[in-house]
């Protein structure tokens, strides 16, 4: 098969993480290796950037440039969350036709891995000879095939140390903490929070994810229990438990309440997606501890943004790994001519494989958090899925240390 000529076009959909980047550069650089690449363009804010043409030249920036990027979180070409539809594909062609766009390298999640799907088959239908790669990443977790996906180790390194660090400032002032965690429909990154356990005291003791209906009054006694027995309790919640709907497809009590507080309907995305507010949840979830327990110190947080997109926790495995299925997408589609998702699999110990799979068995598709992975009882995790995590987090995770020191004896003891 003759090779394709013609320019390539790479962009970035959906949230930011602390390695997307690390793909855009290594797909850069490997494409600027293929001769019949006659440019590499890079669109800015998505697919909105290539119906608006409003393009960067990729093929002139300097390597050294490009690697202070890939080491910079947040998308450096700007995100959307624009979802093509028949109209916007034809104007995405148009674009294509008019600059000679042969190749074409969406880096994103769920929702953009399905804009590589109806921009690939549009292409198809008109006859459009183009190569689409779907380049994954997502906090979330959440892609079907993936062992994992880029962006999701650093953000769950964050939200692991972030609770350590929150569980010692509950040891020191006792009282009641409550996170509130990034996620969507699937508790990937909220189980992460087990990690930053050491000790059998050490918290978070409470873990609740989307995967399992989520119950004030089971909420309420849980909490109960704890703080009888520890004198305190921190807690993890993942903001996708007030959108979860019970057997008959209703929504629980606390989405119900939230709704009314808040005064209006959930509002949805181009995508369809409901816009979480971790926020509202989270103080929700504080007054019912107080009102229904009557314990004063009573502390919210709301793991958002920041968990995807902070420099300070990145993992090494994941920043390698983000650089290696962009890298992987550029030789499917150069030296095998062919379309897809790249794919991350694990293998012995600790090791992975990339593999192209087909963009319809991710496109706009959800993977939840297994069964055994999550607690009998609904609210913690077990230790398969502790083992699962465990090597994603890379190297130097921080060691939180207790004072182990003797009571002092005053001198009529000695």
């Amino acid at each position: 098969m003759s090779r394709l000529r013609g320019k390539a076009v790479i962009a970035q959909g959906g949230g930011p993480t602390a390695v997307i980047n690390q793909s855009l550069v290594g797909a850069v650089l490997e494409l600027r290796k293929f001769p019949e690449i006659t440019r590499v363009w890079g669109a800015r804010h998505g697919v909105r950037g290539i119906v608006d043409e409003t393009f960067v030249d990729l093929s002139e920036v300097t390597t050294h440039n490009l690697e202070r990027v890939a080491q910079t979180p947040s998308a450096a070409l700007g995100s959307t969350r624009d979802k093509p539809d028949a109209e916007y594909c034809q104007r995405i062609l148009g674009v294509f036709r008019k600059h000679d766009i042969r190749y074409f390298f969406y880096i994103g999640g769920n929702d953009s891995s399905d804009t590589v799907r109806i921009v690939g088959e549009h292409a198809d239908r008109e006859g459009y000879e183009l190569r689409a790669l779907h380049i994954p990443k997502t906090v979330d977790n959440d892609l079907p095939v993936n062992d994992h996906c880029p962006g999701y180790p650093s953000a769950a390194r964050f939200v692991a140390c972030g609770f350590a660090g929150i569980d010692a400032d509950n040891a020191a002032l006792p009282g009641v903490h409550i996170a509130v965690i990034m996620g969507r429909h699937a508790g990937w990154l909220t189980a992460a929070a087990a990690l930053a356990r050491r000790h059998d005291d050490d918290g978070p003791h409470l873990i609740y994810l989307p995967e399992r209906q989520f119950s004030i009054d089971r909420y309420l006694s849980d909490i109960d229990r704890v703080y009888r027995r520890y004198g305190r309790c921190t807690v993890a919640v993942s903001e996708g438990v007030w959108a979860t709907r019970d057997g008959k497809g209703e929504a629980i009590p606390l989405v119900a309440d939230l709704m009314r507080r808040v005064g209006r309907e959930p509002q949805v995305d181009a995508h369809g997606n409901i816009q979480l507010w971790g926020g509202a949840l989270a103080d929700e979830l504080t007054d019912a501890v107080r009102k229904g327990l009557g314990i004063e110190r009573v502390r919210a947080d709301t793991f958002g943004c920041l968990q995807r997109s902070f420099p300070g926790v990145v993992s090494d495995v994941d920043a390698r790994e983000a650089r290696e299925v962009g890298e992987k997408a550029v030789h499917y589609a150069c030296w095998h001519h062919l379309d897809g998702s790249v794919v991350i699999k694990r293998t012995g110990d600790y090791a992975v494989n990339y593999e192209l799979a087909d963009v319809k068995a991710i496109a706009a598709k959800t993977r939840y958090l297994p069964d055994e992975f999550i607690a009998a009882d609904g609210n913690d995790v077990t230790d398969a899925f502790r083992s699962y995590l465990r090597p994603l987090l890379g190297d130097g995770m921080p060691c939180l240390e207790r004072l182990w020191a003797p009571a002092a004896r005053s001198r009529d003891d000695a």
